[in-house]
Protein backbone atom coordinates (compact mmCIF):
# COMPACT_ATOMS: atom_id res chain seq x y z
CA UNK A 1 0.00 0.00 0.00
CA UNK A 2 1.68 3.61 -1.13
CA UNK A 3 1.22 6.46 0.32
CA UNK A 4 -0.72 9.33 -1.80
CA UNK A 5 2.04 12.30 -0.49
CA UNK A 6 5.13 12.00 -1.74
CA UNK A 7 7.37 14.13 1.09
CA UNK A 8 8.54 17.15 0.52
CA UNK A 9 12.75 16.66 0.68
CA UNK A 10 14.33 17.06 3.89
CA UNK A 11 18.22 17.29 4.86
CA UNK A 12 18.11 13.91 5.95
CA UNK A 13 17.05 12.05 2.56
CA UNK A 14 19.04 14.49 0.84
CA UNK A 15 22.28 13.16 2.54
CA UNK A 16 21.34 9.71 1.81
CA UNK A 17 20.57 10.65 -1.97
CA UNK A 18 23.51 11.96 -2.07
CA UNK A 19 25.34 8.96 -0.93
CA UNK A 20 23.47 6.67 -2.53
CA UNK A 21 24.20 8.85 -5.91
CA UNK A 22 28.17 9.03 -4.67
CA UNK A 23 28.58 4.94 -3.89
CA UNK A 24 26.66 3.65 -7.18
CA UNK A 25 28.08 6.63 -9.54
CA UNK A 26 24.31 7.78 -10.34
CA UNK A 27 24.18 11.79 -10.78
CA UNK A 28 23.02 13.25 -8.47
CA UNK A 29 20.57 15.55 -10.74
CA UNK A 30 18.66 11.84 -11.11
CA UNK A 31 14.72 11.86 -10.57
CA UNK A 32 13.80 10.49 -6.88
CA UNK A 33 10.94 10.43 -5.35
CA UNK A 34 10.47 9.90 -1.43
CA UNK A 35 7.59 8.67 0.24
CA UNK A 36 6.39 6.12 2.96
CA UNK A 37 3.70 3.25 2.85
CA UNK A 38 0.30 3.13 3.98
CA UNK A 39 -1.52 5.39 6.10
CA UNK A 40 -0.45 5.10 10.11
CA UNK A 41 3.61 5.43 11.25
CA UNK A 42 3.39 1.83 12.67
CA UNK A 43 2.22 0.43 9.23
CA UNK A 44 4.67 3.17 7.15
CA UNK A 45 7.73 1.29 9.82
CA UNK A 46 6.51 -2.40 9.32
CA UNK A 47 6.00 -1.86 4.90
CA UNK A 48 9.65 0.03 5.02
CA UNK A 49 11.44 -2.88 7.49
CA UNK A 50 9.62 -5.59 4.85
CA UNK A 51 10.98 -3.78 2.06
CA UNK A 52 14.47 -3.24 3.45
CA UNK A 53 14.59 -6.69 4.20
CA UNK A 54 13.65 -7.70 0.33
CA UNK A 55 10.89 -9.34 1.37
CA UNK A 56 7.75 -6.49 -0.01
CA UNK A 57 8.66 -5.88 -3.58
CA UNK A 58 5.62 -4.69 -4.81
CA UNK A 59 2.65 -2.39 -3.93
CA UNK A 60 -0.74 -1.26 -5.19
CA UNK A 61 -2.26 1.71 -5.57
CA UNK A 62 -5.65 3.71 -6.34
CA UNK A 63 -4.98 4.55 -9.86
CA UNK A 64 -7.93 7.26 -9.69
CA UNK A 65 -6.57 8.73 -6.45
CA UNK A 66 -3.62 10.53 -7.94
CA UNK A 67 -3.72 14.39 -8.71
CA UNK A 68 -4.04 15.86 -11.80
CA UNK A 69 -0.24 16.48 -12.58
CA UNK A 70 1.09 14.56 -9.99
CA UNK A 71 3.61 11.86 -11.65
CA UNK A 72 2.37 8.22 -12.64
CA UNK A 73 5.72 5.76 -11.39
CA UNK A 74 7.63 4.82 -14.04
CA UNK A 75 10.35 1.89 -14.88
CA UNK A 76 13.71 2.95 -13.98
CA UNK A 77 12.88 5.49 -11.44
CA UNK A 78 14.17 5.32 -8.01
CA UNK A 79 12.49 5.84 -4.40
CA UNK A 80 13.50 6.53 -1.28
CA UNK A 81 11.20 4.74 1.14
CA UNK A 82 10.66 6.12 4.45
CA UNK A 83 9.73 4.93 7.78
CA UNK A 84 6.81 6.33 9.99
CA UNK A 85 8.98 9.36 11.47
CA UNK A 86 9.70 10.43 7.42
CA UNK A 87 13.24 8.83 7.73
CA UNK A 88 15.31 7.31 5.07
CA UNK A 89 15.35 3.21 5.04
CA UNK A 90 16.54 2.13 1.88
CA UNK A 91 16.07 2.97 -2.25
CA UNK A 92 14.42 1.01 -4.68
CA UNK A 93 14.73 1.34 -7.93
CA UNK A 94 10.80 0.48 -9.60
CA UNK A 95 11.08 -2.32 -12.27
CA UNK A 96 7.73 -2.65 -13.77
CA UNK A 97 4.32 -0.54 -13.60
CA UNK A 98 0.83 -1.68 -14.94
CA UNK A 99 -2.66 -0.78 -13.99
CA UNK A 100 -5.28 -3.55 -13.83
CA UNK A 101 -9.11 -3.64 -11.75
CA UNK A 102 -8.87 -4.28 -8.60
CA UNK A 103 -10.44 -7.02 -8.75
CA UNK A 104 -7.78 -8.79 -10.91
CA UNK A 105 -4.85 -8.25 -9.03
CA UNK A 106 -3.53 -11.79 -8.70
CA UNK A 107 -2.05 -13.40 -5.97
CA UNK A 108 1.39 -14.03 -7.30
CA UNK A 109 0.90 -9.95 -6.78
CA UNK A 110 -0.78 -10.20 -2.97
CA UNK A 111 2.06 -12.73 -2.18
CA UNK A 112 4.91 -10.04 -3.38
CA UNK A 113 3.53 -7.18 -1.36
CA UNK A 114 5.06 -9.77 1.44
CA UNK A 115 2.17 -8.43 4.22
CA UNK A 116 0.69 -10.67 6.61
CA UNK A 117 0.85 -14.55 5.85
CA UNK A 118 1.31 -13.21 2.32
CA UNK A 119 -2.26 -14.92 1.18
CA UNK A 120 -4.16 -13.51 -1.21
CA UNK A 121 -6.87 -13.74 1.44
CA UNK A 122 -4.74 -11.46 3.79
CA UNK A 123 -3.75 -9.17 1.24
CA UNK A 124 -8.03 -8.68 0.06
CA UNK A 125 -9.06 -8.14 3.34
CA UNK A 126 -6.24 -5.43 4.44
CA UNK A 127 -6.22 -3.70 0.97
CA UNK A 128 -10.26 -3.74 0.63
CA UNK A 129 -10.40 -1.84 4.11
CA UNK A 130 -7.31 0.89 3.11
CA UNK A 131 -9.12 0.95 -0.35
CA UNK A 132 -12.27 1.44 1.24
CA UNK A 133 -11.29 4.54 3.46
CA UNK A 134 -8.69 5.86 1.16
CA UNK A 135 -11.60 6.39 -1.65
CA UNK A 136 -14.04 7.40 1.13
CA UNK A 137 -11.47 10.48 2.24
CA UNK A 138 -12.29 11.83 -0.85
CA UNK A 139 -15.75 11.93 -1.47
CA UNK A 140 -15.91 8.66 -3.40
CA UNK A 141 -17.15 4.94 -2.86
CA UNK A 142 -14.61 2.09 -3.25
CA UNK A 143 -15.34 -0.67 -6.18
CA UNK A 144 -14.02 -3.78 -7.30
CA UNK A 145 -13.21 -2.55 -11.05
CA UNK A 146 -11.14 0.38 -9.71
CA UNK A 147 -8.17 0.77 -11.88
CA UNK A 148 -4.98 -0.05 -9.67
CA UNK A 149 -1.46 0.94 -10.21
CA UNK A 150 0.63 -2.14 -9.82
CA UNK A 151 4.33 -1.58 -8.85
CA UNK A 152 7.36 -4.11 -9.05
CA UNK A 153 10.16 -2.73 -7.56
CA UNK A 154 13.91 -3.95 -5.98
CA UNK A 155 15.57 -2.22 -3.30
CA UNK A 156 19.02 -2.00 -4.58
CA UNK A 157 20.56 0.28 -1.41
Amino acid sequence: MKSYEVIEMDDKVKEFWIKFCNEKKVPIDTKYQAWSFGNTKELADELADLVNRKIKTATTSAFELYEIGEDIPQAGEYNIILNGCQEPVCITQTKVVYIMPYYLITPEHAWHEGEGDRSYQYWREVHDSFFSEAYKSVGKNFYEQAPMLCEVFEKIY
